[in-house]
């Protein structure tokens, strides 16, 4: 899917499938695990907005976690939606993502081997992407070329950036506490400006960001953010604006669920320059 950035260029959003490629992805719910509030004191406005911008800290801090991504794209009438699963590393922004592409209907899709993902300070690494790239290459992608800055062509938006993106929070509301796989949680809801989140980031986040500036409608991202006790984020759900010439654009939205945080995790070798493919990469939709 070609969709129109507010400069009027064009951004692609696609991950390989079969020889075609697979658009976007945008919200599965994100309401805690369907527990009962718990009594909390409401924080004030001003704590909020600070809570959920120091959120990005609390994760390099707590090292470790596994991942749950889902994104799912909303467009003329069409949703579409790409999960993945992992473990990613906040203190060196790297990680390893198995992301299963599916078909029209929300299934798996059949004869097609999940992708494989490494996301990587600067760099998206991808393997059985298909469109004809060999099935032992992978390819690479640098995220501060791409308009969206990655937040959501690879399929998965890396968790530190969809972290990082919180530091431009603003109109911050406290929305109830609750519990989400079996943390206590306090869900926030508010927009964060890019341009912001981009001035306030960590070097290894900040050119995605800046990169991200120019591929959607509008700098300001509507978000839920669910933290627990000790700050950290458990599930944030981030929803992008592009417009593609539809009356109402394209609805992206990405949520990434974070658990298990200290999770022992394997050093991510980066591939080999021989294994990166060099040749043409198709861009036909399926």
């Amino acid at each position: 899917m070609v969709v129109q950035d507010r400069r009027g260029g064009a951004v692609t959003l696609a991950v390989a499938c079969g020889t075609g490629l697979a658009v976007g992805l945008l919200a599965t719910g994100c309401s805690p695990d369907g527990a009962a509030a718990e009594d909390q004191a409401p924080p004030g406005r001003g704590a909020a907005v600070s809570e959920v911008q120091r959120s990005a800290d609390a994760l390099v801090r707590a090292g470790t976690a596994r991942v749950r991504t889902a994104m799912e794209t909303a467009s003329g009438g069409t949703r579409v939606a790409i999960r993945g699963t992992g473990i990613y590393d906040f203190r060196t922004a790297g990680g390893r993502l198995r992301v299963v592409l599916p078909d029209p209907a929300g299934k798996p899709r059949e004869g097609h081997q999940p992708i494989t993902e490494i996301l990587a300070p600067g760099a998206l690494y991808m393997k059985n992407r298909g469109a004809g790239v060999p099935a032992d290459k992978w390819v690479r992608v640098a995220t501060a070329s791409l308009d969206d800055g990655n937040l959501v062509t690879g399929g998965v938006t890396d968790p530190l950036t969809a972290a990082e993106l919180l530091r431009g929070a603003r109109k911050v509301t406290y929305r109830g506490a609750g519990r989400l796989g079996g943390a206590r949680v306090r869900h926030y809801r508010g927009t964060t400006d890019i341009r912001t989140a981009a001035r306030a980031a960590s070097p290894r986040s900040r050119p995605a960001l800046v990169a991200a500036e120019k591929g959607f409608t509008t700098d300001m991202v509507p978000f839920d953010a669910y933290l627990d006790d000790a700050g950290r984020v458990r599930k944030v759900r981030e929803r992008f604006q592009f417009a593609n010439g539809a009356p109402q654009g394209a609805l992206v939205t990405s949520t990434t669920e974070l658990s298990g945080f200290g999770v022992k995790a394997r050093r991510v070798a980066l591939p080999e320059r021989s294994a990166i493919y060099a040749g043409r990469i198709a861009s036909a939709t399926p």
